[in-house]
């Protein structure tokens, strides 16, 4: 799916990005990176047709995925860590 059909998609559903990201605990940032490259992955394009669909037979997909308790998923491994703040009092 291309980016300008996800965005399409969004409207469909009437959910804004910014509200769709909080929803799937995707980080905006990441979904506007898909802009570029032009196309999102698989997994974004089937939820967002989800809704669509579920939002046209009248069902309220925010509440079923706000159930599912979602995490979101955070940076891991080198260079990731927090840096300690050299002027700390001890």
């Amino acid at each position: 799916m291309t980016f300008i059909e996800f965005k399409k998609q969004l409207l469909d559903a009437e959910i804004s990005l910014p509200k769709f990201s909080k929803l799937i605990k995707v980080s905006e940032k990441n979904l506007q990176s898909y802009k570029k490259k032009g196309v999102v992955p698989n997994a974004i394009a089937v939820s967002v047709t989800c809704f669509v669909h579920m939002h046209h037979a009248g069902l309220d997909y925010r509440t079923i995925i706000e159930e599912l308790k979602l995490e979101a998923k955070t940076k891991k491994g080198s260079g990731f860590a927090k840096k300690k703040n050299k002027h700390a009092t001890k």
